[in-house]
């Protein structure tokens, strides 16, 4: 699967794919006043731009007085029935109503999108109105000359890996004192189904964090790849990271900067207890599992993109691996092979330094 999703990749981004646009979702941050001007902006141009079109905005949008629905159909009747208001659930359960997404916003918003599409998703359109841009490549005051190529012309389109984090509930923590986590993941265990079951599937865009919480004591947890037990982290926490997320937990962890073509795992220990844990990158083919040993002071603690914040009790673990997924990213055309090189440049400052004098100059 995963190198199916690969080879599709590298097929997209050669090509130019032409779009029969009809609904468009947009996305940004409800709460966020001048977003929410941005966003009725936005709309008013799509609707009048073209009357097949129908926009779909947040629903907490409808009664919104900056947003003011009642105003907007007013000035121009013909909006009736193309102004729509999606919900969580519709995206859950009918993302194929979309053909596009515009996320209008930051890195959050993008991720964002990402969370509400956890099956498939339509291509994302970012346009940049945050403080970072890994992730929103287009400017949004050139908005109408960059929907008008993009629906005229045609779209290319970058799938980025997300992963598949599910978590498994130990069933034997009660009944079991001498259950051996090891044992039951890799050893003769292994063949019995009934040791744990699932309780949760996140598609993640960033990163899964497992840490200790609240707790004051370090975690410790075991990682497992495949059929291997790889070693036991003493740390505050694990980053298991895609390469989209390698500039965000990852980063700030002391993990690697990573090109999001690369088909790789990211794993970074959060405050490691040895100094010799130095990150690791492993193949996307891996199944990773990171779990709380049943002999655990603590409980340890599981996030998925910054989000849905599990506790992981003794015995409990969380696998990792490459999602069925994948996660449509448009791309500007004209610097496509270097829009990540020119991203990290402008927001991490990458290799920037003065410049030596010249010789014999002081």
């Amino acid at each position: 699967m995963a190198f199916g999703i690969r080879e599709l990749s590298k097929k997209l981004a050669q090509i130019r794919l032409k779009l029969h646009v009809k609904n468009i979702f947009i996305l940004g941050k409800a709460h966020d006043e001048g977003l929410i001007t941005n966003t009725r902006e936005t709309v008013d141009w799509l609707l009048t731009k073209d009357p097949g079109y129908k926009v779909y905005v947040e629903h907490t949008l409808e009664d919104n007085k900056i947003f003011d629905t009642k105003g907007l159909l007013q000035k121009n009747p013909s909006y009736e029935g193309r102004l729509k208001f999606w919900t969580n659930e519709l995206c859950e359960q009918k993302p194929q109503t979309f053909d596009i997404v515009l996320a209008l916003g930051g890195d959050g918003t993008v991720l964002y999108s990402s969370w509400l599409f956890q099956r498939v998703v339509p291509p994302v359109l970012a346009f940049s109105l945050g403080s970072l841009g890994f992730l929103t490549k287009f400017d949004y005051d050139l908005y109408p000359q960059t929907l008008s190529r993009a629906f005229e012309e045609g779209i290319t389109v970058n799938l980025r890996l997300r992963f598949e984090a599910t978590v498994m509930r130990s069933q034997t923590r009660d009944n079991e004192d001498q259950s051996d986590l090891v044992e039951q993941l890799i050893g003769e265990e292994a063949e019995d189904h009934h040791t744990h079951r699932p309780d949760g599937t996140y598609n993640i865009l960033n990163e899964v964090v497992v840490d200790r919480g609240p707790n004051p004591t370090m975690s410790s947890i075991e990682l497992f790849g495949d059929d291997e037990h790889f070693t036991t982290v003493q740390a505050d926490g694990i980053c298991v990271s895609t390469p989209t997320g390698s500039t965000a937990y990852n980063l700030a962890a002391g993990g690697s900067l990573c090109h999001p073509d690369n088909p790789v795992i990211l794993v970074t220990a959060i405050c490691a207890h040895t100094l010799s844990f130095r990150p690791i990158i492993l193949p996307d083919t891996i199944v990773l599992r990171c779990g709380v040993p049943y002999d655990a002071r603590t409980s340890s603690w599981a996030s998925f993109d910054g989000r849905e914040r599990v506790e992981l009790k003794p015995g409990d673990y969380v696998t990792i691996s490459a999602s069925r997924f994948p996660f449509p990213c448009v791309l500007p055309m004209n610097k496509r092979k270097t829009d990540w090189i020119n991203s990290i440049s402008r927001t991490l400052q990458w290799n920037s330094r003065d410049k030596p004098k010249a010789q014999g100059r002081k």
